[in-house]
This record gives C-alpha cells, structure tokens and sequence, in this order.
C-alpha cells in the first residue's frame, strides 16, 4: 500500500469537507489550511472532520483577542491524522458579547484541558463541558489575564495570600526586556550583567 504526503492527505480531506460543507470558507497559506466555521456549525463540522476524514488528533485550542473589532474572539482548533501527518487548522469567530462554544470533550477527550485553559485564560465559554472550572487562576478571580484589555502589570486583588495584593512588580525583573531601538541582543535581560 503505497503512503501518500501529509500535504495530500490535507487535500484530498479538504476535498471532501469543501463537498459537504459548500458554505464554509477555506484559505491556503503556504501549504497550511485553515477553515472558517460558525459557531452554529462546529460540533457538526467537526464529527465529520473526525470521523470521514480522519483527523483523530486535536492537538489545541487556543484562543485570539481582536480588542476593538466587531469580532473580538477567534478560538482555533488544530487537528492532525496521525496516520498522515495531515493537519488543518479550524477558527471559529465570537463576539464580545457572547464569548461562547459548544464543548468538543465529546469527540475529543484532549478538549477537556484545552478548553478549561482558553476558559481561564480568556474567558470563553464552553456550553457543555463536563466540568469547566479554572486551571491557573484561582475559582472566583474575576479577570482572564490573556485578554488584550488586561493590564500587563496585572491588577490589585482583594485576596491576601493568593496572589498580589498590588500590581506584580515588573521593572528591573530577570526576563524584562529593556524598550528602545537597540537590537534585541542589546534588549535581552542578559546583556545587563
């Protein structure tokens, strides 16, 4: 049985989505495929990635804040068949005012972890998860420390002994970089001695 390359198992399951899918918006970036699906569609969209075209592997969800614009959240899913080496990248625009996902833990255990992260960090929901509870930040913090509107100093907390009471203090920290013009091997915290 002869293989074929990963870039044409993407292909020819890109093929196939694209036939039952007309709607959905593909783009192709130096060989790397990205589709656009609805929130309204994912969980569909998605089996069907799964289980007719093969890609057995979610490898991540990860999440983008566009601070400013009509679509504020893009959540990305990477998907990989592990027979292949095929990959597909699959972005679902939100709103700021519902920052919100059906679950994938059905058809993806790995999506347990992965989502409880971009609902920690970000602060998108997602509606059916078995159990979306926060991973790094403690169960009542009220912030989402990777949103573009969060400050990168942090902000006071009224929790003495979880975390800062005051802003994280940054200036003169081992991995600051210094600001200005210079190259970055002049930036690098190392290059202060």
């Amino acid at each position: 049985m002869a293989t074929i390359s990963h870039k044409a198992a993407t292909q020819r399951a890109c093929e196939k989505i694209r036939n039952r899918f007309p709607q959905i918006e593909m783009r192709e970036f130096r060989a790397d495929i990205t589709l656009t699906v609805p929130r309204e569609q994912l969980v569909e969209v998605m089996r069907y990635v799964k289980e007719a075209c093969g890609f057995d592997m979610l490898l991540n969800v990860a999440a983008v804040d566009h601070l400013g614009q009509d679509v504020r959240y893009e959540v990305h899913y990477a998907v990989s068949q592990a027979e292949t080496g095929a990959n597909l990248l699959i972005r679902t625009p939100l709103t700021e005012q519902d920052p919100s996902l059906p679950s994938l833990v059905e058809l993806w255990r790995s999506a347990n972890w992965l989502e409880r992260e971009q609902y920690d960090l970000m602060g998108i929901r997602f509606e059916g998860h078995p159990d979306l509870r926060r991973i790094m930040m403690w169960e009542d913090y009220p912030y989402h420390p990777l949103r573009k509107d969060f400050p990168v100093a942090g902000v006071p907390t009224e929790t003495p002994g979880v975390a800062f009471t005051e802003k994280a203090p940054t200036d003169g920290a081992p991995f600051t970089t210094t600001p200005g013009g210079r190259t970055a091997a002049d930036r690098e915290p190392r290059s202060r001695g």
